[in-house]
């Protein structure tokens, strides 16, 4: 735990609260009944929440280029051993979360075979560890190699390896993708994710191999900007590099659709684009313009990135164990705060709203007494 801030670019860390902000509002609504931009796709197709974690570990990456620069000039050692910790203390959390709270209602300890393996913060540290490596050994040409190889590769793996069941989906089925298959043989189906009615996994193995390309993409932006300085041009050449890659996705997606649940290759460069075009007006607006109405909001969050995710996946277990009244707690007070007043809409949307407040609240007060958590 730190108590003093480090030196931060403050386009970034309104990117990197914007981007937990909205995480935190789709991921806690009120009911089942939510505004269609606010849940992910059903499967092919995208909306806002499917850019929400790409956005993250886009990021990641972009932080990632103020820390290996850190890392120059100091020992191979000492560098692979901070590397590797933090990445296997990202992946940690993410399990924990996934165990917690550890025991079921009649307080018996969860078995690990009914543990999920992978999620969102294990796919962040393995992303943030592949591409520390890839940068540190190689720059930003090894970087570009491997987000060629992989994007490339992952198409052929989900083509060749992917059952055929059904025309219209094909190997890019539910049931029949080779990530799920890939996932099944190495963990089983009790380690997987079940929320979409079979073991499937949409953090899996075989699927993070493009991921990471969401995390070079931001690195390689942080580089971009750094070397060509906060300047009208620099933002023009971000622009041009984001409206690149939304074309490239929308033509790839007519023969490899763009499909969040199996992250794919033209997913990650839709994804990809649309993180170009915000970081563009960010520090176009910020950095050039000297905008700061409303920037303080989404910093606060973006000090404190990972505790108050963590925080927040938290408290809603917490909130859904507690019962009041025959409801959880976290039930009650949709219903009683929100829905008794709303439409079922607008009360989930202002439930995940509140909720991210109060989530605000904690970060800001961490803010005021400068306690920053980093691993």
């Amino acid at each position: 735990m730190a108590h003093a801030s480090p030196s931060r670019n403050l386009a970034l860390d309104v990117f990197r609260g914007l981007t937990l902000a909205l995480m935190i509002v789709v991921n806690t609504p009120g009911g089942d009944t939510q505004y269609a931009q606010l849940e992910h796709a059903q499967w092919h197709g995208f909306t806002l929440t499917d850019l929400v974690f790409p956005s993250f570990l886009f990021v990641v990456g972009a932080a990632m280029r103020l820390s290996m620069k850190k890392f120059a000039g100091q020992d191979e050692r000492v560098v692979l051993q901070r590397v590797f910790k933090r990445g296997a203390l990202i992946c940690l959390c993410g399990y924990l979360l996934s165990w917690f709270p550890f025991f079921t209602p009649g307080l018996e300890l969860v078995p690990f075979g009914a543990t999920r393996i992978m999620g969102v913060l294990q796919r962040i540290g393995l992303g943030y560890l592949a591409a520390c490596l890839i940068v540190r050994y190689g720059g930003l040409r090894a970087a570009a190699v491997y987000a060629v190889a992989a994007l490339l590769g992952y198409w052929w793996l989900l083509a060749h390896f992917g059952a055929h069941v059904g025309a219209h989906f094909g190997e890019y089925s539910l049931p029949g993708n080779a990530v799920r298959k890939l996932d099944l043989a190495l963990f089983g189906a009790p380690h997987l994710y079940h929320g979409d009615g079979i073991p499937f996994d949409p953090e899996g193995v075989l699927s993070t191999l493009p991921s990471v390309v969401n995390v070079l993409a931001g690195y390689a932006a942080a580089t971009w900007l750094e070397r060509r300085g906060r300047t009208a041009r620099a933002v023009a050449g971000l622009l041009a590099c984001g409206l690149a890659c939304l074309l490239l996705a929308h033509g790839w997606d007519t023969v490899f659709p763009i499909n969040k649940k199996l992250w794919t290759s033209s997913f990650a460069v839709n994804t990809i684009g649309w993180d170009l075009l915000i970081l563009a007006v960010l520090v176009s607006a910020i950095e050039i313009g000297g905008w700061r109405a409303g920037t303080g909001f989404f910093e606060v969050f973006g000090k404190n990135t990972l505790f108050i995710y963590i925080l927040a996946d938290v408290a809603v277990v917490v909130l859904a164990r507690l019962h009041v009244g025959g409801f959880t707690l976290y039930r009650w007070l949709y219903q009683h705060l929100f829905l008794s007043w709303a439409d079922p809409y607008l009360a989930s949307l202002l439930f995940a709203v509140c909720y991210m407040l109060a989530c605000w609240l904690v970060a800001y007060a961490m803010d005021r007494k400068r306690i920053y958590v980093k691993l």
